[in-house]
């Protein structure tokens, strides 16, 4: 059997094999943010599919930052008992799962969450919006909810915690200098633009533990004018792996671009999977901890060819797990198909119906 299906370990949690569920917004949650149990039953099939690793869709840390409708909930106590369920239903089977921890920053709609939503550095000369211009002490609040959150997903059951630095939430507003233009040691060279995403790592480190898994979900570059280049964010790695990070799952593209997208290829020749992989060798080259690779990858053949040459250590997938949540137990049996994805993102539109994310292909 391929060595993909070989047990791995991150930081001490054990996975039965190298494939991983990207995080992906179901649209499944409450209004609130807690858990439904449709949304347990959809980490119960990725479970029960053979996904090694979980990787929950965005949860926000805080009301102000959340996303979108039906988002997941991790900014109070009381959203740990439904965490809870479904940390213990995914967990009957061989998988295991974290929680993505979030903040939308600027794209947080204010008339979702009643609030001014909060920017980098002012943008209001080129956005007609109102916006709060994040402070320091705006920062060291914000760093202490990312740390609740991760001691939230800890009570809940969850394996480890990702940080959502990727795709233009304020994460990576603050690396991208398309948005931080400020003038204090957050902004600036690539090394103050990260001091906010390492005093959240560090604050959540120092929360959860050295033997808790920590990854992080960032952009590889932008690919939007001015936007984080490919030298920087390895940087940004670089710094991550030093501070002791567990694991980088590398993505691209920000929410603002009509054509790059977290859901889009990255490049107008993106036909050919995956998205990244040049980037993914770089990173490789200069950064120590295991590597997570997702975008476009829809074949076996090329998910075990980007491991066996050590291009990634892990291949991560979002839409082919829409379509076919039992597609990994199916590669595993011997069907080597490729992935039934058409890649159409269709399925988004079905949960923009607020009935959660589907892929309309899909015959009961």
């Amino acid at each position: 059997m391929s060595s993909m299906f070989d047990y791995a370990e991150i930081n001490g949690m054990q996975l039965a094999n190298r494939f991983v569920r990207s995080a992906t917004w179901e649209g499944m949650a409450a209004n609130d943010g807690s858990i439904t149990q449709p949304l347990v039953e959809t980490m119960v099939n990725l479970a029960k599919g053979g996904v090694g690793l979980i990787i929950t869709s965005h949860a926000y840390v805080r009301s102000d930052g959340q996303a979108g409708s039906r988002q997941i909930g991790i900014s109070e106590d009381r959203f740990i008992p439904g965490l809870r369920q479904m940390t213990d239903a995914a967990h009957q089977y061989e998988s295991k799962i974290v929680l993505q921890l979030a903040h939308a920053g600027m794209f947080a709609p204010q008339k979702l969450t009643g609030q001014i939503p909060l920017t980098v550095s002012d943008i209001q000369s080129v956005e007609n919006r109102s916006y709060h211009v994040i402070t320091e002490q705006d920062i060291r609040n914000i760093t202490e909810a990312y740390a609740q959150g991760a001691i939230r997903a800890q009570k809940a059951g969850f394996d480890g915690v990702q940080i959502h630095s990727a795709h233009g939430y304020l994460l990576s507003q603050f690396l991208s200098p398309a948005y931080n233009h400020r003038q204090d040691h957050y902004g600036g060279d690539i090394y103050n633009r990260s001091h906010a995403l390492l005093e959240i790592y560090q604050a959540i480190r120092q929360a959860v533990g050295k033997n808790y898994p920590v990854l992080i979900k960032l952009n590889c570059q932008d690919f939007i004018e001015n936007g984080l280049n490919l030298e920087d964010s390895v940087r940004v790695g670089q710094l991550l792996a030093e501070a002791g990070i567990d694991a980088i799952e590398l993505s691209g593209g920000m929410l603002t671009s009509k054509k790059l997208s977290p859901s889009r290829p990255a490049r107008s020749d993106a036909a050919e999977e995956p998205y990244y992989i040049n980037e993914a060798s770089e990173f490789k080259n200069a950064v120590s901890v295991p590597l997570i690779l997702v975008g476009g990858i829809r074949s076996f053949q090329m998910a075990e060819s980007l491991v066996t040459t050590g291009t990634a250590d892990y291949i991560a997938m979002s839409r082919p797990l829409i379509r076919e949540p039992h597609l990994i137990n199916r590669w595993k049996t011997g069907d080597l198909n490729k992935a039934e994805c058409k890649s159409d993102n269709r399925c988004f539109r079905m949960g923009m119906s607020g009935n959660g994310i589907s892929c309309d292909m899909i015959i009961e």
